[in-house]
This record gives structure tokens, C-alpha cells and sequence, in this order.
């Protein structure tokens, strides 16, 4: 009989799924609540190490939030504020209610609910991004704002998040509510760069934030989600149209009702006047800067003293704009005789056009430069009675010519000087070495790169209106150097940081050289190409034109004072009419006249001495031709073939106007005369004095030419009569009425 096996009573069912996935769920929970546990446990110690480490309160309330700098005048007057503004603290029982109310309603409605960060606001704003598709809202809290503004910074980064919102734990844990809010109201950055409600309710307002009405607080409290897009200096109209989002946020949240809302009027609302970006603006874009080299202290408020003097700045602002050519830029730069910068003149407009064409540009300087030859000259043994032949001359295959196209012979360096004969600068220029020029200048404290072919001499080297300027006051100064300085002390927390000392142990030349360079320059203002540049007093300058009338400079000093200005356009297209002796000496004696009125008459260590002829003054006093001849040089200095000169025509009419040079229409061309030696016999030929004398009209007197030269003083002759030969009506006047 077969046995039947029976089941194993050892052997059991299989375990149902459900328990294995409940126990999987039991560990589960527990690892995620033991790593709850410890990142809470991390949390709290990151929190409280953050606040063990956070300043106190009023150490906040005194940190900057960035360096603010104040610059004064000469008379202490602010010109410019810059970097971050403050305004006075305000404690958080005088916030008027407006502004704490506008705040939180739009900023953070549950500021008084939540620990630090509000995870409502969080996921709102992640929301908002997977309906959007991008970060739209940050969620951030009033608490986490003023930790990013006080101790971080406003990269999007979760990094910097996790970090605020730490901070954020730890300024709650630290702080009062009403703590944090005084705090955030102080520091937050509403644009402009206004920091806290006070700042921002002068700048656009004009008056404190202890006085806000409701609109005004709902203006301000609309600015801090977008400072530069909803500033009212900027867009009034996007500041107003938040302002009014503001308001009907406030009424959602209960802080105003909907008559408080209606009768809220922001379009009423009157903004302080923006202040005007003048020409101070060059000054302080140029000296502040240096600040870098002068100063470590980078974080504490400073006070900048200046040498700036603002009566000469609009008196320069005003030279510049009334005399430059329509088109045309102009630029100016005074020293006083320790180098201190009493005005600077970019151009005519810096709101326009920051450029600044005083520091920054560089320009040909045309016969300015011949400064630095006759300095050489002078220096290498040349005195300014010496004798020298006008003549023509080929140096390296270059043959300049001067702007009269004729020789005069024999003249002293005193002549050829005050009439620019360019052939006189050549050869002086080859006698002494043109490298030794170039190391002249550069000695003079010209800064840009000079060529040392022998165009050089007529300016074909490109220069900044600062260091000619820079180089005059140093030969105005006897021969010491004057270095330009802007900053002459600065403080911080009342405490003098920095002080400037003027360096007067620099000898550029001997003080007999600067004596007689002096004396060429006089002789160049009263008989020579700058006469427009008297001003009554002893002046002492030179002027500038390059081909084309592209640019014109003029340069010199008087009482003390030493300026510069040169005109142009920046894209140094040719003006017409354009020459240093006309618009910029001009513009020089305009300024110089009322910024030396109040100094005393000062006479220079030479007295005037006039050239030992009368001569005529070269082609740019009338015709507003170049006195570089760089007609015969190309860019780089080097020769090219030299054209005709263009004719001269009337600005207004377009007639031509005749010059001695100019073969008329009906003469036929005559053969090319040999060169003419100055004599008196050339001065009569010249001038029309050998022509029969016509009879005087009444009260006219014929010039005369026998008065002594010790007697000439003060631009004239002390009988009331001095004899200038004015080219007018297409003529050389010969008289003149009496003085």
C-alpha cells in the first residue's frame, strides 16, 4: 500500500506585498525625519553663529552702505556730490505711518507673521516661474532684502539665497520687527543714488521724509523693486503710474481706505528740480580720479577741497561758448601761478558731451609750438635782439615758406617771433637740433608723443590743451616747473587725510631764458599776431593755427594767471574764419579781463620792446591762415609738393578780398621778383606810404613813426598816437584817429 507524503509543517506562506512596502515607507519617514532633524539641528547653529557674528544695532545704523564723496570749490562751496547720499537717520516712531504702511503692503504683507522668510511668498514665486517660464518674483521678505543690501549683494544665485535667508533667521532672531523696518527704511537703495527714505525725499522731493504725505510715501515705496526704471527723475510717468499699483495695494491690505486711495493724487505731486551738469563737471571728472593715488581709505565719507574757483569757471564757460564758431568745440584750462587749476572748460556743453577736450584731446598746436624752438634757441646762447636771415630754406628736402610768401632778410628773432616767420623757426630749429626741441617740450611737460622731422618746429605734433597750458605758466613762472594740480586736501570723519605741497625746486630753464622768452611773447601780443588778446594789462602770449584752419590755439599769462584755449571741431573738419588770433584770442582776453580784475597789475621782469621794424602781421591775422605751413608736409611731417594757398573772401558776402600777394584780374602775371630785403623802402612799397598823401579829414592826424619806443607803454604811445597800419576795405590804412 503506497505511503502519502505530507505537507512540511515548517514551510509558511509568502510575506504579503503591502507589509514589505509599509516597512519600506516606515524607514523611509524615519531617515527623512532623522535628516529633518539634523539639517534643523544645522539650521539653528548656522543661525546662531550668524547672529553671534551680526553688529549691533547701532552699529548698522552708522555703516555705509558705499563711500560718499563731497567736493568743495576754492570757497568751500559744494559743486558735486558723488557715490552714495545719506540723509539724516530717522528712528522708527518719526517714519510717518504713510511710509511704513506703503512699505509693507507692497514689499512684504506678511512682515509681521513671519520668522525671517515667508514660505508663502516662495512658493508664489516659484509658481510664477513654471507659469512663466522664468524668475519673475523673488519671494524675497523685508528681512531678507536688508540682509542682501547690508551684508551681501544681488547676484541670483541660491548660494547668495541660502545665505540671506540664514541672515534673514538670525536679523529676526537678533532684532525687533520694528527694528528691522527702521533699519531697511534707512538703507535701502530707492536710485539715484539716494539711500534710505530721507535721501531719497530731498533728492525727488526736496524736503525730509518726517514729512511724507501719502502719495509721496506710495512714490518712494514703488521705487525699491526697480530703482532706475521707475525713478521720477528719469520716468516720471512709470513712477507715477507704481505709485498708483502702491496705493491699491494698500487698499487690499486694509492700510488706507478706498476714499484715502481715490483722494491720493500722484499726478499732483511736484518733483524737485534736477541740478544742471555745467562745466564744473570737467573739473571734478578729472581730479577725482586721482583720489586713487592720493588716498587709501576707500570706505569712509570724504570731503574733497579743490582749487577750483567758480567765478573764473563761468567767466571761462561763458568765453568759451560765446566766442567758439557755430560747429566748433572749444576748450579752456587756467593755472594760477602755483599750478592750481582755477577753471577748466571741456566744451561747450557737458551734458551734451562729456568729452573733455582740455585733458583728453589732442590737437596739432601750430606755431604754440615754436614755445619750445625759441626756448632751445635761447637757451643753446640766442638772444632776442640777434640777428637772423629770412630766407629760403630746404631742410631734408622740406622747404617751408612763410604765410606772406615773401623773405624779409635780416630781422631779429624779436621779429621773427612776433610775426611767426616760419622760416626763421626752421632754421633755428636745424641749428639747434630738432630732437633737442622734441626734448624741450617734453621737458615742458608735454606728455603726448613729438616727431622730430623737421615740420616739427610748425607744430605738426599733437598736444593736449593741459600741458601747453602747463608749459606757459612754467616759462611765466621764471623757468620753475608748474605741475597742474585739482586736490588740495581731503578729510575724512573731520580728520585731514591728505594735504598738497607744491614742488617749487624744478628748474625747467635758467630764469634769464624764461626772461627772454617773456619778452618774445609780449612783443607777440602787442604788435604781433595776438593783439586781440590785450586786456590793459602786461600780457604775455602766443598763438596757433593749423592747415586748414582746423584748429586754433591761444596761450599766454598775465598777473599771475596762465591760460589756454584752443577751438576746433572734433572731427577736424576746416572752419572757416578759424585762427588763433581771431575766436580764441578773443575768448582768452574775455576771460582773462574779469578773472584778473581783482589782481594787481603786474609787470613782467623785461619791459615791452617792439621789433626793430613795423612789420605787417603774417597772413593769419587777416586771413585766417595756417602758421605751421603744413601745406608742405603731409600727416607724418614729411615733404609734399606746396600748393596755392586759397584766396581769402568775405565770411558774409563772398567777395574776395584783395591781399598785397594777389595778382589782380586785370594785371597780367609778372616774373617772380627776387626776395625782398626789409628796409624802409619795402615798408613804404608795402603800406602805401609812397603814394601822395590826400588831405586829413578834421580831427584825424597823420600817423607818426618818430616817437621814441621808451615812451610806448600799456599797448600805446604815450602822445596818444602809436602807428598800426590796419589792413581794411581792401586796403593798408595809413592813419589812425588819436587815442
Amino acid at each position: 500500500m503506497a505511503r502519502t507524503r505530507s505537507a512540511s509543517p515548517s514551510r509558511r506562506s509568502p510575506t504579503p506585498p503591502a507589509s514589505r512596502w509599509r516597512r519600506r515607507l516606515i524607514v523611509a519617514s524615519q531617515l527623512i525625519v532623522g535628516i529633518g532633524v539634523l539639517a534643523l539641528g544645522a539650521l539653528a547653529i548656522a543661525v546662531y553663529v550668524a547672529m553671534s557674528q551680526l553688529p549691533s544695532f547701532d552699529s548698522l545704523k552708522s555703516s555705509p552702505n558705499g563711500q560718499m564723496i563731497r567736493v568743495h570749490a576754492a570757497d568751500g562751496t559744494v559743486i558735486v556730490s558723488m557715490g552714495p547720499s545719506f540723509g539724516e537717520w530717522l528712528p522708527y516712531g518719526q517714519i510717518p505711518k504713510v511710509m511704513r504702511d506703503a512699505t509693507v503692503s507692497v514689499e512684504d504683507r506678511r512682515f509681521r507673521s513671519h520668522i525671517g522668510v515667508d514660505p508663502v511668498g516662495i512658493a508664489r514665486s516659484v509658481k510664477v516661474r513654471f507659469d512663466r517660464g522664468h524668475w519673475t518674483q523673488g519671494g524675497s521678505t523685508i528681512t531678507q532684502q536688508l540682509a542682501r543690501t547690508v551684508f551681501l549683494n544681488n547676484q541670483k544665485k541660491f548660494g547668495r539665497k541660502f545665505r540671506e535667508g540664514i541672515l534673514a533667521f538670525a536679523l529676526e532672531w537678533k532684532f525687533s520687527k520694528d527694528q528691522i523696518l527702521e533699519l531697511y527704511l534707512n538703507k535701502v537703495y530707492y536710485g539715484g543714488g539716494a539711500y534710505g527714505i530721507d535721501a531719497a525725499s530731498r533728492k525727488f522731493f526736496g524736503h525730509g521724509a518726517d514729512h511724507l504725505s501719502l502719495p509721496e510715501a506710495a512714490v518712494i515705496a514703488g521705487l525699491v523693486k526697480a530703482p532706475s526704471n521707475y525713478s521720477p527723475t528719469a520716468d516720471a510717468e512709470a513712477a507715477m503710474g507704481r505709485a498708483g499699483v502702491v496705493l491699491e495695494t494698500m487698499r487690499e491690505t486694509g492700510a488706507i481706505t478706498a476714499s484715502e486711495a481715490a483722494d491720493a493724487d500722484v499726478s499732483g505731486l511736484k518733483l524737485a528740480p534736477e541740478p544742471k551738469q555745467n562745466s564744473v563737471r570737467y573739473f571734478t571728472d578729472w581730479a577725482l580720479p586721482q583720489l586713487d593715488t592720493l588716498i587709501d581709505e576707500t570706505t569712509e565719507p570724504l570731503e574733497v577741497w579743490t582749487t577750483l574757483d567758480l567765478n573764473m569757471q563761468r567767466q571761462a564757460d561763458a568765453a568759451i561758448r560765446a566766442n567758439a564758431p557755430a560747429g566748433a568745440q572749444g576748450a579752456l584750462v587756467a593755472l594760477d601761478r602755483g599750478g592750481e587749476v582755477r577753471a577748466m572748460v571741456g566744451g561747450k556743453d557737458y551734458v551734451s558731451s562729456i568729452y573733455n577736450r582740455a585733458t583728453q584731446a589732442v590737437r596739432q598746436p601750430g606755431s604754440a609750438f615754436k614755445l619750445f624752438v625759441y626756448l632751445a634757441a635761447l637757451e643753446a646762447g640766442h638772444k632776442p635782439a640777434d640777428s637772423i636771415v629770412d630766407e629760403p630754406v630746404t631742410i631734408q628736402g622740406w622747404s617751408p615758406r612763410n604765410d606772406s610768401r615773401r623773405n624779409s632778410g635780416a630781422v631779429s628773432l624779436r621779429t621773427a617771433f612776433a610775426y611767426s616767420l616760419n622760416t626763421i623757426a626752421a632754421k633755428l630749429g636745424q641749428e639747434v637740433g630738432f630732437t633737442t626741441v622734441a626734448d624741450m617740450a617734453r621737458r615742458f611737460g608735454i606728455t603726448t608723443p613729438v616727431n622730430v622731422h623737421p615740420s616739427m618746429v610748425l607744430g605738426t605734433s599733437e598736444v593736449r590743451v593741459i600741458d601747453m597750458t602747463r608749459a606757459f605758466a612754467s616759462v611765466a613762472n621764471k623757468g620753475v616747473a608748474v605741475t597742474p594740480y585739482g586736490i588740495t586736501r581731503v578729510t575724512a570723519n573731520g580728520q585731514t587725510i591728505y594735504t598738497h605741497e607744491v614742488d617749487r625746486s624744478h628748474v625747467l630753464v635758467a630764469p634769464y631764458v624764461a626772461a627772454e622768452m617773456t619778452d618774445l611773447l609780449q612783443t607777440a601780443v602787442n604788435t604781433g599776431t595776438g593783439r586781440a588778446a590785450q586786456i590793459g594789462r602786461p600780457v604775455a602770449g602766443k598763438t596757433g593755427t593749423t592747415s586748414a584752419s582746423k584748429d586754433g590755439w591761444f596761450l599766454g599769462f598775465s598777473s599771475g594767471i596762465t591760460t589756454g584755449v584752443w577751438m576746433g571741431r572734433d572731427d577736424a573738419k576746416p572752419i572757416a574764419g578759424l585762427h588763433g588770433g581771431t575766436a580764441p584770442a578773443k575768448a582768452w582776453a574775455a576771460f582773462m579781463k574779469p578773472a584778473t580784475a581783482s589782481r594787481p597789475i603786474e609787470q613782467f621782469d623785461t619791459k615791452v620792446t617792439l621789433p626793430e621794424w613795423q612789420l605787417e602781421p603774417d597772413e593769419e591775422s587777416y586771413f585766417g591762415q595756417p602758421d605751421n605751413d603744413q601745406m608742405a608736409v603731409d600727416a607724418d611731417g614729411n615733404p609734399i609738393e606746396p600748393g596755392e594757398p586759397p584766396v581769402p573772401t568775405d565770411a558774409q558776402t563772398g567777395d574776395t578780398i584783395p591781399r598785397p600777394d594777389m595778382d589782380q584780374p586785370e594785371t597780367p602775371a609778372a616774373p617772380p621778383a627776387p626776395p625782398q630785403q626789409m628796409n624802409q623802402d619795402w615798408i613804404d612799397r608795402v603800406t602805401g606810404r609812397n603814394q601822395p598823401r590826400q588831405e586829413q579829414p578834421a580831427g584825424r592826424q597823420p600817423l607818426t613813426r618818430d616817437v621814441p619806443r621808451d615812451r610806448y607803454q600799456d599797448g600805446r604811445y604815450q602822445d596818444g598816437r602809436y602807428q598800426d597800419r590796419r589792413y581794411q576795405d581792401g586796403r593798408y590804412q595809413d592813419e589812425r584817429p588819436n587815442q
